[in-house]
């Protein structure tokens, strides 16, 4: 008894030294599209930090599939605590029986009570040490009507699935890295379940996925493709399966966290005594975030003061490129990607070779990772070379002295070209 204690001290001390750098691995949203800002969508974003599992986001079960053969999914084996959603594997006591079908390894399953449709979505998570699933995933109904009417089809949207040991099977793989898959199930007018799907994405690693904590994000873009992310890497794109329907990714789904067992022999089944080990037997997700893209100037239509509560974003500002060339005009458009856990100021201060301010312009910008083009009046700035923008965001009201992130970008303004006259362009008569 004193050992087994011992060694899960030991394990929430590891735990807790591999949370620390959850800072410092703080995964970013994508860059969003010009004009466009994401904003955390609460729906889908839990931070797992209190005692329970909050009951008006998740169900802690599946409520349409009982689990894998042999491993079925029970409610006791999800819990909330130490910073973490906990779903932990079990040998069953005794065989259970449903529809003649033979369960004997507890699992576990948290779904949403909300439905998901486009935006991006991404979750912290640390396999087990077995070969019991770890995955973060969406799926639909399969009774969407077809094109043909009598036909039908159901989505699948895996952002990752794993394990978290190898061994001498085929599936092995599946414990490195990170694994997306899009499914789009269609039963035809003569009833026939097809799993159609588009060429998988993965990326590879040499670490276990029970090793350490990973991050897997997914933006599911519109009803055409997708883009996976693994620990900020560059991400990988997927045009979804689209023989069936053009536009096949066309309807909401729910997000699923779930530790089940894997088709055998493919993956094998984990052991008895990994299953009894504490220290092995628990896949830990340490949050889960969903962002939802919208207007770059359109208010929250979510909970305002959540990005600021989790701290979400390092705030910053930064220009799209160190050197931009403009012809001189009455104002130039200066595209820009700002994140702010809150509404904050953007100063911009245009100074010239010698350090003298010539133009300045200030405007606010809304909590969130937002990309836009800002029109920057120049009318009275002489064209020359070398100019200096500087950019800086900090609370409202407040001066540069304040400032949380600044940014600086060199400007050239060039003569504009004057007009060609209708002489110039005339054609010579014969």
């Amino acid at each position: 008894m004193t050992s087994r204690i011992s060694m899960n001290k030991y394990a929430l001390i590891l735990l807790a030294l591999l949370s620390l750098d959850s800072f410092l691995a703080q995964a970013d949203a994508p860059k969003p599209p010009l004009g466009k800002r994401w904003v955390l969508n609460p729906n889908f974003s839990d931070e797992f930090n209190g005692t329970s599992l909050d009951s008006t986001k998740w169900y802690n079960y599946h409520p349409t599939w009982k689990g894998r053969e042999p491993g079925i999914f029970l409610s006791s084996q999800v819990s909330v605590k130490d910073g973490f959603l906990q779903i932990k594997a079990e040998k069953l006591k005794k065989d259970t029986i449903i529809n003649n079908r033979v369960f004997n390894i507890a699992g576990g399953a948290v779904v949403s009570k909300n439905k998901a449709y486009l935006g991006y979505y991404e979750s912290r998570i640390k396999a087990s040490e077995t070969t019991m699933s770890a995955t973060f995933w969406f799926s639909s109904h399969r009774g969407n009507k077809g094109p043909d009417g009598c036909d039908s089809y159901g989505l699948e949207w895996d952002i990752q699935e794993c394990i978290g040991r190898s061994g001498d099977f085929k599936g092995k793989f599946f414990a490195y890295g990170m694994h997306s898959n899009a499914h789009f199930w269609y039963k035809g007018c003569e009833k026939k379940l097809e799993d159609l799907r588009a060429p998988d994405v993965r990326f590879q690693d040499t670490e276990l996925a029970s090793a350490n904590f990973h991050v897997y994000g997914g933006w599911w873009h519109d009803e055409t493709m997708a883009s996976y992310y693994y620990d900020n890497q560059e991400p990988k794109y997927q045009k979804f399966y689209d023989k069936i329907k053009s536009k096949p990714f066309d309807q909401p789904m729910y997000m699923r966290l779930v530790c089940e067992t894997y088709p055998f022999p493919w993956i094998e089944l984990p052991t008895d005594e990994e299953l009894a080990d504490d220290n092995k037997n628990t896949v830990y997700y340490d949050w889960v975030r969903g962002y939802r893209l919208i207007d770059v100037g359109e208010e929250n239509p979510y909970n305002k003061v959540l990005e600021n509560s989790l701290k979400l974003y390092r705030e910053s500002i930064s220009f799209e490129g160190a050197s931009f060339d403009y012809a001189k005009a009455e104002s130039i458009k200066i595209p820009l990607t700002y994140q702010a856990n809150k509404d904050r100021e953007i100063h911009l201060i245009l100074k010239n070779s010698e350090g003298v301010r010539v133009a300045d312009q200030v405007f606010t910008v809304l909590a969130g990772y937002g990309y836009l083009e800002t029109d920057f009046k120049i009318a009275e700035v002489p064209a020359a070379e070398a100019y200096n923008l500087e950019g800086y965001i900090r609370p409202i009201g407040k001066t540069r002295r304040y400032r949380i992130d600044h940014s600086n970008l060199r400007l050239n303004l060039y003569p504009a070209k004057e007009p060609e006259t209708k002489s110039k362009n005339k054609k010579k008569k014969n």
